[in-house]
């Protein structure tokens, strides 16, 4: 009679508990994936920290807001006194007024500044903006026109980052050029200039204007969509610029010299009515602006640590599929593989990710991903040819594991189709397997 198995050799032979075992390495190398995945944050922190110090020095992302039009007017209201007696009070309140028309046009002159291994786009920007006022509907208002204060009128605009400033402005309004000066305390915008204009004399119903603003700014620059009718050009030297906010350009052309993007907008959709008044802070709400901005963003085309981080959420797929083949290699080769190669393997394919990270700081990424999967492959190869002692059969699994690699590659470059091609080559993939494990003998 021959004498039953012992559990040591039983575990030996077991496939199925060789398959757990290689299941659990895999598991246990999340671990170093997820903190791979925390090295990409940390890196990406600090790649937006340099961009915050160079436009802190330079100038920030600008936001054009207005012109607008103010106009205090005295209101009157009674109160009593302790004794009961009726008693007129008078306040000063501003009637507003947003541009009839308004037209900017700009030219963008943008530049890459470098720090370190990291890039920032910052631009210098030539704006002409000009419109005109139409005079208040007091009736709509229920303003009463001899309690006007029209000698003492002002324009108002904003402008994000004033230290952008390269000059100090000056609006034209009824053929006089006034010099801007700040608004202090001002609720109606943030980091507000103000021209002070006398309207007594002003008889017409339209009221003109027209200034030039040099700017330094960085990274985005934007506008609120303020006139009845507002119209945008804009022209720049960037060759990726991204369109962001409520409204797309009507029409844009985009190339290696640079991009022209036209936007033309009514008033209908606009958060805030064309005029109003008392409510100081009606045209600065976080939501209005929000529901009114648009412009243009110097977007760096390539962002490696967003590709290296969808990448690495593919590191327990790849790591799957490659045990899976060596396993079915191994088994169809009849040799014999330790769990401990396995884990080894694994760390290999784990060490891809850090190359990937490192080297894609240096030379962009695509170049960095075939660097690293060169890199990678071969070691895997040599590594499995002397475990394997055939030379066929690494080389076959090397073309395995370059199939595994591109395909990731492919995925990574795609956006909309990614979920479909990943799908049918995910399909493909079990198909193979399934048709390569047929032969096994799994008792």
């Amino acid at each position: 009679m021959e004498n039953p198995p012992s559990p040591t050799n039983w575990l030996k032979d077991s496939i199925i508990f060789k398959l757990v075992f290689i299941a659990f390495i895999a598991l246990m190398l999340l671990i170093p994936s997820s903190w791979i995945q925390g090295l990409i944050n940390e890196r990406s922190a600090r790649q937006q920290e340099v961009i915050d110090d160079v436009s802190d020095k330079w100038s920030g992302s600008q936001l054009i807001q207005g012109p607008v039009l103010v106009i205090p007017y005295k209101t009157q209201f009674s109160v009593k006194d302790t004794a009961n007696h009726v008693i007129v009070k008078q306040t000063v309140q501003n009637a507003y007024i947003l541009p009839e028309n308004l037209k900017i046009k700009g030219l963008v002159e943008t530049q890459t500044r470098h720090r370190g291994i990291f890039n920032v786009g910052v631009y210098n920007a030539g704006l002409t903006i000009t419109g005109s006022f139409n005079r208040a509907d007091l009736a709509k208002l229920q303003i009463d026109n001899a309690n006007l204060m029209l000698d003492k009128a002002r324009v108002i605009f904003g402008i994000s980052d004033l230290k952008g400033l390269k000059a100090n402005p000056a609006i034209k309004i009824q053929n006089q050029n006034i010099t801007v000066e700040p608004v202090l305390n001002g609720d109606l915008l943030d980091n507000g200039l103000q021209a002070s204009v006398n309207l007594s004399a002003n008889t017409g119903n339209s009221i003109p204007f027209s200034f030039s603003l040099g700017l330094k700014g960085s990274q985005s620059l934007d506008f609120v969509h303020t006139g009845k009718t507002t119209e945008v050009e804009l022209t720049g030297n960037w060759a990726s610029p991204k369109f962001t906010g409520r409204y797309l350009p009507d029409t844009s052309t985009i190339n290696q010299k640079g991009f022209n993007a036209k936007w033309r907008m009514l008033y209908y959709n606009r958060p805030f009515p064309q005029q109003w008044a008392g409510n100081d802070k009606l045209l600065n709400t976080f939501k209005n602006n929000k529901d009114a901005l648009f412009g243009t963003e110097l977007h760096i085309q390539v962002d490696e640590y967003q590709k290296t981080m969808r990448t690495s959420k593919y590191a327990i797929l790849v790591i799957l599929l490659t045990f899976v083949s060596l396993f079915l290699t191994e088994v169809i080769q009849k040799t014999r593989i330790h769990v401990f190669n396995y884990a080894l393997i694994g760390a290999a394919m784990i060490v891809f990710y850090t190359l990937l990270l490192s080297f894609s700081e240096q030379v962009g990424y695509n170049l960095a991903y075939l660097i690293s999967a060169v890199a990678t492959v071969a070691l895997i190869t040599w590594f499995t040819a002397s475990l394997l002692q055939n030379g066929k059969a690494a080389y076959f699994f090397a073309v395995i594991l370059s199939i595994f690699y591109g395909f990731i590659f492919i995925i990574i470059q795609l956006e909309d189709m990614a979920l479909l091609v990943g799908s049918i080559a995910l399909f493909i993939i079990v198909s193979a397997l399934m048709y390569f494990s047929r032969k096994i003998s799994w008792d």
